[in-house]
């Protein structure tokens, strides 16, 4: 979950610590150089699921843009999946390519998903996503995952997918406000996030200079099968991220 604007910070903010949704789909405003980001959180939210179980979060990554409107890039943040969790992290790595026809702007890519040992749910999605003033849209689709190696585990490519829909908008004095919801459906997503069914997410966040607060929800019911948090109560986010010059 990146918090720059950027196609590639997009990838995993639309549903969590941030407000990329004002601007998902820009394309690079340097391309053909090299960027980097950092950011702290009071709570890693990812499709509208806490991802330390409520706990905070340091992020950051390193991303490359070329003037063609290829990009690469590499994020990580440390997360927690139970009570004896505490070094785990995640590590993304992602590649694809943002363009602009018509004042529509479309990002397609790979994002791949890196876990250690504790959590062993490697996964990698494609996704697709347009853009055009304030509103974006995109689907992520599952391609490939370790825990398919796991027995009695069978994931097919294909069969888990997220959508999402977002608007954002500019107030005044640069305060930015961005509104999304989303829907993560399949079988992967059921043993990914120990939920049962597939469930909705939404959040409203403001955003200035860096610091963004969310306040985010889904409508699954109580905690997940393995968790201790509620997943259907309001979670209140506060984030700071700063973008690095390279």
């Amino acid at each position: 979950m990146k918090f720059q604007f950027s196609p590639s910070s997009s990838l995993k903010t639309l549903s969590a610590v941030s407000v990329l949704s004002l601007s998902a789909l820009a394309l690079p405003s340097q391309a053909g150089e090299w960027s980097a980001n950092a950011a702290v959180t009071n709570n890693y939210i990812w499709r509208g699921l806490t991802q330390t179980e409520n706990n905070s979060a340091v992020q950051g990554g390193i991303d490359y843009a070329s003037d063609g409107g290829f990009y690469a890039g590499t994020w990580v943040s440390n997360v927690n999946y139970g009570p004896s969790d505490v070094y785990s992290y995640e590590h993304d790595l992602y590649a694809g390519f943002a363009f602009e026809t018509g004042g529509v702007s479309w990002d397609v890519g790979y994002l791949y998903y890196n876990y250690d040992k504790e959590a062993e749910f490697d996964f990698g999605e494609v996704y697709a996503k347009v853009g055009f003033g304030g509103f974006s849209g995109g689907v992520w689709v599952l391609t490939n995952t370790e825990a398919d190696e796991a027995p009695g585990q069978d994931f097919d490519a294909g069969s888990t997918y997220y959508v999402s829909a977002d608007y954002g908008f500019e107030i005044s004095n640069g305060i930015g406000i961005g509104l999304h919801v989303g829907y993560h459906d399949g079988d992967f997503a059921e043993a990914f996030n120990g939920t049962t069914g597939g469930y909705y997410d939404y959040n409203i966040s403001v955003a200035k200079d860096g610091f963004a607060f969310m306040m985010s929800s889904t409508d699954v019911e109580g905690p997940a099968a393995d968790g201790g948090y509620d997943n259907d109560q309001i979670k209140f986010v506060v984030s700071y991220a700063v973008d690095i010059s390279m």
